[in-house]
């Protein structure tokens, strides 16, 4: 028989535990979502819950920063100073017009958000103060708590600066973020790292006609790349003004003098700025996880299933945070995952992501997806190997810019497309072409006899595949 004193007990016990909630709700207020970030794919996950009714709060550090990295000092900004570039305009002219850009997209980015009547977007420095309990440090220094039922973390990456003594207190440097900012031409740039943030930048600035040199611990040039594809590309960027300085050991950094060593002999080299381009890290340092029980990488990214959830029950991370492929249309996808989970089937996850697309903005563009030979080999499987010179391809002699070579990996069995490598003029646009071929499992000899508009970078396929 039910025991009446304890079913008296335990309606005392929920009532107490109903009022310690409301007395919680009083002091700190609860939210059905918490976005920490203004990132592409936080930005468009609130934008698709207020179109379902559901409250958003949205918190964004900085309000330079609507929008997330990509519109504001990196993707689209950068390539807009790399298009000027090439159209010969004043490096001043060119920021200006960045700078115009990226205001324009900045508002546009904070109405989305800001006019929908569900959504809330709160400038401020958000720390987790428990799993779901979030407090945001507002720019006027005043502390306000929320409480999330779910938690989205959005909060990107940062550039990862070296332990080089006197790096930090050097006046003349800049990481990736501060680079952009950058209002006039430095004559002498130094970049520490020749990696693909790194390239994009030595090029830009060379085309603006900065004398820059590139300084790099390895040896090999883009090591993950194809030997005769990393040879091309240096070529182009030495014969475009760029110096590379390879297998170098930094040694100390004295304001706008770089000490280093190269095969044992000390040497110095100055510039006006040096530019740090040594890679970005999951933005997580400041964010109080150590008030949660959500785990991290040894490199500080933030842990996740295959459908992006952290291992705290309704709190997920979107984009950079969580570490692997550092791209907007990743971040974008990220989104698709989330939104199939909230309104969908939840069969979509991180792992269906096979021959994701990349592109290299130097000029010429590097493209590539898929196996390259060297992963090939690597991975023992075998391929039929198809290459195409650039210059053997109309448009490119009508764009006045022959440079570069393209290579595809074919599967001789079934003449699936195992990979493909393109350096050349508007690579960045043709790799979408090849991505959804592999995608759809579109065997080679179909681009091949495609019919394609003339003339254009898109009927070099039928020269590649041949």
């Amino acid at each position: 028989m039910p025991n009446k004193k304890d079913d008296k007990n335990a309606v005392i016990i929920h009532n107490r535990e109903q009022q310690i909630v409301e007395l919680e709700d009083l002091i700190m207020k609860t939210v059905k979502n918490i976005i920490i970030g203004f990132g592409k794919g936080g930005k468009t996950l609130a934008k698709f819950l207020a179109k379902k009714g559901e409250k958003v709060l949205v918190i964004e550090k900085s309000n330079q920063m609507y929008g997330g990295t990509c519109i504001n000092i990196a993707c689209l900004p950068s390539k807009r100073l790399i298009i000027e570039a090439g159209n010969g305009v004043d490096f001043v002219d060119a920021v200006n017009g960045k700078n115009k850009m990226t205001s324009m997209l900045r508002g546009k980015n904070y109405h989305m958000l800001a006019d929908e009547k569900t959504v809330t977007v709160l400038d401020g420095t958000a720390k987790f103060t428990g799993d779901h309990e979030v407090a945001v440090t507002l720019t006027n220094g005043q502390v306000e708590e929320y409480r999330g039922e779910r938690i989205f973390i959005n909060t990107g990456a940062v550039p990862v600066m070296l332990p080089i003594p006197g790096l930090a207190e050097s006046s003349a440097i800049l990481d990736s973020t501060a680079a952009m900012a950058q209002a006039e031409l430095p004559k002498k740039l130094v970049i520490i790292g020749a990696g693909y943030i790194g390239l994009e930048f030595a090029s830009m600035f060379a085309e603006y006609g900065s004398e820059v040199t590139v300084l790099d611990l390895h040896d090999n040039f883009l090591p993950r790349e194809d030997d005769d594809i990393a040879a091309e590309i240096k070529r182009d960027l030495e014969l475009n003004g760029v110096k590379f300085e390879l297998g170098v050991k930094i040694t100390k950094v004295d304001d706008h003098t770089i000490y280093y060593e190269k095969n044992g002999e000390s040497l110095t080299i100055t510039a006006d700025r040096i530019l740090v381009a040594t890679g970005r890290k999951p933005n997580t340092e400041n964010l109080g996880l150590k008030n949660t029980k959500i785990k991290l990488t040894e490199r500080g990214a933030i842990v996740v299933d295959d459908y992006l959830k952290t291992n705290v029950k309704n709190v997920w991370a979107i984009g950079d945070v969580k570490g692997g492929l550092q791209f907007t249309y990743i971040s974008l996808d990220d989104f698709r995952i989330i939104k199939n989970q909230l309104y969908g089937d939840a069969q979509r996850k991180v792992s269906d992501r096979i021959n994701v697309p990349y592109s290299v903005f130097i000029t010429p563009a590097l493209s590539r997806v898929g196996l390259n030979e060297k992963e090939a080999k690597a991975q023992k499987v075998e391929y039929e190997l198809k290459k195409l010179p650039v210059a053997a391809i109309p448009k490119a002699q009508v764009l006045k810019d022959p440079r570069g070579l393209f290579k595809a990996l074919i599967n001789p069995a079934n003449n699936q497309i195992l990979g493909v490598t393109l350096y050349g003029a508007e690579s960045y646009e043709l790799i979408n072409q090849i991505s959804l071929a592999m995608k759809m499992k579109i065997p080679a000899h179909v681009l091949r006899d495609q019919i394609y508009t003339h003339p254009t970078m898109s009927e070099s396929f039928n020269d590649l595949f041949k």
